[in-house]
């Protein structure tokens, strides 16, 4: 059974913890060399900081032995002697060797002064654990909140279009792993969002994410964390609309729009762009699929005014057609305007209904799309009527002559 000391023994123990205090610090800083590796592997500066933390720890625990009751101050008394930066470059494990080194070390030498005092060291290396536990605790989520406002910071820049000269080294403090070519997904904010589980999903098909909550909206920015990487059951590298699939469960009810690929991070802002005004008007096709490419919502977009939407219709339909040839785009709008019926534009043009599906073939060939599906033909019809308002051979009605009474 321990028995409490006197008041006489107990300051003539205090007296003779401080006359030593010098000789632990030095045998604690001996057998810290002798048995914790990465210590001895420190840069001199580093490792003299740590060695204030354990001489700091030993004086911390002649106070608290006089005054049990400062146990709160235990934490805040050894770390003040340390620069803040030792928290980042010693790990909590290493920390809890420092402490047990510590302890071990104190406990030999006080070994014959009495179980209250050993009992004493180790209720103190409970607390002192726990409180170290505390402080790294604390600085983990002082850095989670400041990774999370950054890389809200950098998803803003990139929706917005604002990048600046600090973007680059903004996504690399935020440690993003992705290379070459990116992609930005826009959807709903799920009601119950597990931020973590997303990047889980994400690691797991091998591309990196910087996740944007912006209210209802949820957007992910997406890149390969190597080139090649990604690759599905048949080792095939995935595609980012198979990505975006794949992450879909991610996601809240509603639609969920991906934007075109871009040939890096920097370039986001026009992936950022499509996307987002392609999940403005995604509930203007019924039976939009989920995920949709933001390409697939051309003709909504240019209805709703997205004047990159009528620039790529004109671009990549209208003016390969044109020159190509007049009689692809003449057979392409008539076929369009008789509602895709092969008989009626034949007898229009005058040619066999063999030669209007060798020049729709053609039409696809040219510029990828099939005119015989409903839903591209929508696409092809929006950019005739944009590419004809455009150009200079659209000529108007000439003005009606008012008859003479």
């Amino acid at each position: 059974m321990t028995t409490t000391p006197t008041p006489a023994e107990k300051a003539e123990t205090l007296a003779w913890l401080r006359r030593i205090s010098g000789d632990l610090a030095t045998a604690t800083i001996k057998r810290l060399e002798d048995t914790l590796p990465w210590y001895a592997g420190m840069p001199p500066g580093r490792r003299s900081s740590v060695g204030l933390v354990a001489q700091a720890g030993i004086t911390s625990f002649i106070s608290w032995y006089d005054d049990p009751t400062s146990t709160p101050w235990i934490a805040a008394d050894i770390f003040a002697a340390a620069p803040r930066e030792l928290l980042r470059s010693v790990s909590l494990q290493q920390t809890l060797q420092l402490i047990r080194v510590t302890v071990e070390v104190t406990e030999e030498r006080v070994a014959g002064r009495g179980d209250d005092l050993r009992e004493a060291m180790l209720l103190y290396s409970r607390e002192l654990a726990f409180a170290s536990a505390d402080v790294y605790a604390r600085a983990a989520e002082a850095r989670g909140l400041w990774d999370a406002r950054l890389e809200a910071l950098v998803v803003d820049s990139i929706l917005t279009g604002e990048a600046d000269e600090e973007l680059p080294s903004r996504i690399a403090a935020l440690g993003w792993h992705g290379h070459g070519e990116v992609a930005v997904l826009v959807g709903t904010t799920p009601p119950q969002f597990d931020v973590d589980h997303l990047r889980r999903m994400a690691r797991k098909l091998g591309v990196d994410v910087l996740v944007g909550v912006q209210g209802s909206r949820l957007v992910l920015v997406i890149g390969r964390t190597e080139p090649g990487t990604g690759a599905g059951e048949d080792g095939a590298e995935l595609s980012f609309p198979e990505i975006a699939r794949r992450l879909e469960p991610g996601f809240g009810t509603g639609h969920l729009v991906l934007g075109p690929t871009v040939p890096a991070l920097v370039d986001a802002g026009q992936s950022a762009r499509a996307s987002l005004a392609g999940f403005a008007v995604a509930r203007a096709w019924r039976n939009a699929p989920r995920p949709v490419e933001a390409d697939d919502l051309l003709p909504e977009r240019a209805l709703a005014g997205d004047a990159v939407a009528r620039h790529t219709l004109v671009e990549r339909i209208y003016r390969p057609l044109r020159a190509h040839s007049a009689d692809l785009v003449t057979t392409l709008w008539s076929y369009l305007d008789n509602g895709r019926s092969l008989e009626a534009t034949a007898r229009e043009l005058f040619v066999h209904p063999n030669t209007v599906r060798y020049r729709l073939k053609r039409v696809s060939d040219v510029i990828g799309w099939d005119a015989t599906g409903p839903r591209e033909a929508l696409i092809l019809q929006t950019a005739l009527i944009l590419g004809a308002i455009g150009t200079d051979t659209t000529r108007r009605r000439p003005a009606a002559t008012r008859r003479p009474r």
